[in-house]
């Protein structure tokens, strides 16, 4: 997923398409892993593993909920992500990369404008 070229020269930080497609969805406030997928359409054996390698790198992180909370909602207890300053400047550069990026998923600064 993250692609890290000469170690001497400065970090530069490239994602797939489908991790930086994966964190505009969290950027625009899908933030758990069943809505990044009803949302991007891709399935769970790409998105969670691909939560875990963004995790990882520092891009996202990550909490659970109060098993109180799901109990009262009758559902299984939900794992929320967050961008990280990190992600959201690598989310930036593959904006540039993949221009049509935010179009698929507008943020919801994009949606005010």
């Amino acid at each position: 997923m993250l692609h890290r070229y000469n170690r001497d020269v400065a970090l530069e930080v490239k994602l797939s398409h489908t991790a930086a497609l994966i964190l505009q969805a969290i950027q625009a406030g899908l933030v758990y892993g069943f809505s990044v997928m009803e949302t991007t359409g891709l399935p769970s054996g790409t998105v969670y593993p691909a939560l875990r390698r963004l995790e990882r790198d520092g891009l996202i992180r990550s909490h659970w909920e109060a098993q109180s909370i799901a109990d009262a909602d009758l559902r299984p207890a939900r794992k929320y992500y967050k961008i990280t300053r990190s992600g959201k400047a690598t989310l930036e550069s593959s904006q540039k990369r993949y221009p049509l990026l935010s179009k698929l998923i507008p943020s919801p600064e994009e949606e005010k404008a």
